[in-house]
């Protein structure tokens, strides 16, 4: 039992997104960015990826207006073909976490087709709007409308910049599975680069806790309930 704690707890995942000139690769319109930051244990190491790229063709106005991006900004960067074997030896082959992450694969494996590079199987797939809507069905589940359910601040985010836009989706990916609650251990192996991984909290202004005081039912409920657990975590 203690052994699949520590996997789980040091499980790599990356979380990873794109900016692109347009809404569909079948048309022509390619990545101009990528950012991907690794986490361990669900919690990031410090460890990052992030490059512009070349398009090799236009930008158009209202892509610009999203992103911030113009043709200018990416002359003379590489091209994806380029920078997509860095990119595959860090993701490698663990989980990749994104936010419409179907939009993300798709720009991703039409350019690792282009470079004849093998694509992202779909099975390591992550998304975290399909996590999103099982947990808040039929609410505005954007990654602007998640921050602001969970008080992450964004004050930075003036365009949809894809390195700002990962540190984000690292602090709602935290929150969709459990918060700061989910785990005890926040250390990080030799190989993430990282030594311990920490997550910061602003609490919202205004916000009073609220103490809960169980009664004499609740109590003897809870101890019936905590007598049938196998191996609780807190008395190993």
């Amino acid at each position: 039992m203690g052994g699949s704690r520590g996997e789980a707890s040091m499980k790599r995942t990356i979380l990873f997104d794109t900016e692109t000139t347009g809404l569909d690769p079948l048309k022509g319109d390619r990545v101009i960015e990528i950012a991907a930051l690794e986490l361990v244990g669900d919690l990031p190491t410090g460890r990052s990826f992030h490059v512009l790229i070349d398009p090799e063709r236009d930008v158009p106005e209202e892509a610009s207006r999203v992103h911030g991006f113009t043709r200018a900004d990416l002359e003379g960067k590489p091209k994806f073909a380029e920078i997509a074997p860095d990119f595959l030896e860090f993701v490698g082959t663990d989980p990749l976490i994104a936010h419409n992450a179907r939009f993300d694969f798709g720009f991703m494996n039409a350019e690792l087709s282009r470079a004849r590079l093998p694509e992202l199987d779909m099975g390591r797939m992550v998304d975290t709007l399909d996590m999103a809507r099982e947990r808040f069905p039929g609410m505005p589940n954007s990654l602007d409308a998640l921050c602001r359910r969970f008080s992450i601040d964004l004050s930075e985010r003036t365009t949809h910049n894809a390195l700002l836009d990962c540190k984000l989706l690292a602090a709602v990916y935290l929150e969709l599975t459990g918060g700061r609650q989910r785990g005890f251990s926040l250390a990080v192996d030799d190989n993430g680069g990282g030594g311990i991984a920490t997550y910061t909290y602003a609490r919202p202004a205004g916000h009073v806790p609220v103490r809960v005081r169980p009664d004499p039912v609740e109590l003897e409920a809870h101890q019936a309930f905590v007598g049938h657990l196998s191996d609780p975590l807190w008395l190993a």
